[in-house]
């Protein structure tokens, strides 16, 4: 492991004395060409998704908070941070970045400055790499602070992205980390910085935004995946899982339920059983429901991201050898029923539909209690039924006929940008509900130079109305 540099005098955490090293490498960097600023992040990209980082990086990660699974962690640091890098070739972040000659419109691209960066548990390597790389493309500093749980792991990803700014002669303090976390850091260091960007749950939104500070933010994730009878059952079953299992479901982003159209409701639970599915009957749903919910309203989180069999034997389910995720039956919306929610871990909820349109009603219901904002999934051929999803549904994302967690948030067979930090826009008190990346932490000034005088006419403005109503 790199060795932190500091500066000499310098307390552990002084947050006031973190964000003058910050400002002062912005200071410098903030007038860097474009050509330099891109070398940047070619540097921190490459040290970051270079396999032995990687593995450092996702060993740490999965040993420090017991949270996912080694394989799937190694994958996402190098795929995320290389996802990130392609979604930023070639896109002007410096100084003029558009022109309009027939407008007279000349934007120019001016960065935030000191971002404080707020890290989940779940993702303590790759919300770095995803956030800094975007920052660092758009010539901000960042402070992270990490997880109370996972505090090595982010700071040894600050290490790496350290050493790379070294390399082609950076500001090392562009990036820099609280060591030791604490809510009270947080808040002070959201407080002081000129921008916060924090990826968590509803409680963090309300402090970020009680600190004052100019921020993004993110909401809950409750994917449901609607399949329909127009689609291979088997290769949707395949993708569902693959999505479900990855990381043991850690991400957001996984699937929490499933809603099948009734014509093929029993042959689709058969495959989902013959692809690792374990479905519990109504005396193991209610054990489950106890272990997941004690107190009846807040998840266990001991059990996120562990492996079904795990959350099985210590729930006192019996469950065959081989068993990779758990199903229960959907019963009511809301609290009543907790299994409507967010789950973060390896089971499934499944529903029954026969009316697409009231699919989508209910969908909404469910999003209401959890998950609004977010993202919805649909297994299905008629594009008739992806608008319609689309245009009901109040979320910021509907991914078809995918691997959702692989999709979502941004991969090589999709278009959705790369990016572990998922705004869900108004709905869920967010300020955006897009992929959060380069493009979210730009200021623009726009320099507006005379063009010739063109005054609209009544006609052209106001035409189908006029002939249609008349001008009295």
């Amino acid at each position: 492991m790199q060795q932190t540099v500091t500066t000499p005098g310098l307390q552990v955490d002084n947050i006031k004395e973190l964000y003058q090293r910050a400002r002062k490498a912005f200071e410098e960097y903030q007038n860097w060409p474009q050509e330099k600023v891109d070398m940047v992040c070619q540097a921190v990209g490459w040290e970051i998704s270079k396999p032995e980082t990687a593995e450092k990086l996702a060993r740490l990660a999965v040993d420090e908070s017991g949270i996912g699974v080694f394989e799937d962690k190694f994958h996402k640091v190098q795929n995320k941070t290389r996802g990130t890098m392609r979604d930023q070739l070639g896109a002007r972040t410096c100084d003029l970045v558009e022109e309009n000659k027939e407008t007279g419109i000349r934007k120019y691209a001016k960065p935030y400055g000191v971002v404080a960066n707020v890290v989940p548990c779940t993702n303590p390597e790759s919300t770095v790499c995803c956030i800094g790389l975007a920052l660092l493309k758009t010539r901000n500093a960042m402070i992270v602070s990490p997880h109370p749980r996972t505090p090595r792991s982010s700071a040894l990803t600050v290490e790496h992205i350290r050493k790379a700014l070294r390399t082609v002669g950076a500001p090392e303090d562009l990036v820099l980390c609280i060591k030791q976390p604490s809510h009270e850091k947080t808040k002070e260091l959201m407080e002081r910085c000129d921008f916060a960007v924090a990826t968590g749950g509803a409680a963090l939104i309300r402090v970020v935004y009680e600190a004052g500070t100019p921020c993004h933010t993110v909401g809950a994730g409750n994917v449901v995946s609607i399949i329909d009878s127009t689609v291979d059952l088997k290769t949707t079953a395949e993708k569902i899982v693959k999505s479900k299992c990855a990381n043991n479901s850690a991400s957001c982003s996984s699937e929490n339920a499933v809603a099948i159209e009734a014509s093929v409701y029993k042959e689709m639970l058969e495959t989902l059983k013959d692809q690792g599915g374990y479905l519990c009957s109504t005396e193991e749903r209610e054990k489950l429901r106890a272990y997941y919910w004690p107190d009846g309203k807040h998840l266990n989180r001991d059990l996120v991201a562990k492996p079904a069999t795990w959350i099985a034997e210590k729930a006192g389910l019996h469950v065959p050898e081989g068993t990779r995720f758990l199903m229960v039956i959907g019963e009511k919306i809301g609290p009543e029923d907790r299994f409507s929610g967010e789950k973060i871990s390896p089971t499934l909820t499944v529903w029954k539909w026969d009316d697409f349109s009231e699919m989508c009603d209910r969908l909404d219901r469910i999003l209401a209690f959890s998950g609004l904002g977010h993202s919805a999934s649909l297994h299905s051929e008629k594009d008739e039924r992806r608008v319609e999803l689309a245009l009901k549904t109040k979320v910021g994302r509907v991914n078809c006929n995918m691997p959702h967690a692989a999709a979502n948030s941004g991969s090589w067979f999709n278009g959705q940008p790369t990016t572990d930090t998922l705004g869900c826009g108004s709905w869920a008190g967010n300020m955006t509900s897009d992929n959060i990346d380069w493009r979210h932490f730009l200021n623009y000034t726009w320099l507006s130079l005379p063009v010739p005088e063109y005054i609209s006419s009544d006609e052209e403005l106001f035409g189908n109305y006029l002939n249609q109503y008349g001008k009295d």
